[in-house]
């Protein structure tokens, strides 16, 4: 079983290439993440129909995400700041459990 956090947003239009370039799997969100033990990976739709993307971010456990949050705290926060000029929405559609 593994954590998994699922989050929608919707892209500046400008700013398409540079969301899908930071919030991808090997993006700077994800080599944020990889300082974490227990990070799993990110993966990035893009919607065919509208002009929304789902991230979703996967963990080891709920324990693992909790620990990295909290010992890398101010650089989420910096990079979540930076990141807030390529989106118009963004939204956390939650937290599951795979079950594997």
């Amino acid at each position: 079983m593994s954590y998994l956090i699922v989050w929608e947003f919707q892209a500046r239009p400008e700013a398409r290439q540079e969301f899908e370039r930071v919030y991808g799997p090997d993006g700077d969100w994800a080599r944020l993440f990889r300082r974490g033990d227990g990070y799993l990976g990110t993966e990035l739709l893009r919607d065919r129909e509208h002009d929304r993307y789902l991230v979703l971010d996967r963990w080891s456990s709920l324990q693992h995400y909790e620990s990295f949050r909290h010992a890398h705290a101010a650089d989420y926060k910096r990079l979540d700041q930076r990141c807030e000029a390529l989106t118009v929405r963004e939204a956390p559609l939650g937290t599951f459990d795979t079950l594997d």
